[in-house]
């Protein structure tokens, strides 16, 4: 389910059977020699989270992508998105982010980091075969999660 109208009253009228919110994390760097491999990587992450919501729709509400930049805080970021998402109906948070910083910085719920994998000169077949592993990379992060309830 993504942050739009229609999968939000979807939401609000099964909330219960709805437990888990996905965010994905955005790292912007606008420096001429790395920009197109951030914009690579956001192709990929935001490839691979409409990837996964089709997969889980009805389990997962997916936020909008947080974008940051390289001077942002990261722990305050961190911080603040946990404590607005701790007071929702949401069991379980997910950060997805190709960004390795993230795997030191203290979250309430769970960070998935992956490494970036350039898409844009795939055709559709490998593009296809790449986001389904990656799936079942991200898929043991979730089962981890779900079945210790």
């Amino acid at each position: 389910m993504n942050w739009v109208p229609k999968d939000v009253d979807t939401y609000i009228n099964q909330k219960e059977y709805i437990d888990t919110i996905v965010v994905p994390l955005i790292s912007i760097d606008t420096r001429t020699e790395t920009m197109k491999n951030s914009a690579s990587s956001s192709e990929f992450l935001m490839n691979l989270s409409m990837f996964i919501e089709k997969q889980f729709k009805g389990r997962m509400m997916f936020l909008p992508p947080v974008s940051y930049t390289q001077s942002m805080d990261l722990q305050l970021l961190a911080d603040t998105l946990g404590e607005d998402l701790k007071d929702s109906s949401f069991t379980h948070i997910f950060y997805l982010t190709t960004d390795a910083k993230w795997t030191s910085v203290t979250v309430e719920g769970k960070v998935v980091w992956l490494p970036s994998i350039p898409l844009e000169a795939m055709d559709d077949h490998l593009r296809q075969t790449i986001l389904e592993d990656q799936l079942r990379q991200v898929l043991t992060h979730f089962m981890e999660k779900w079945n210790v309830q």
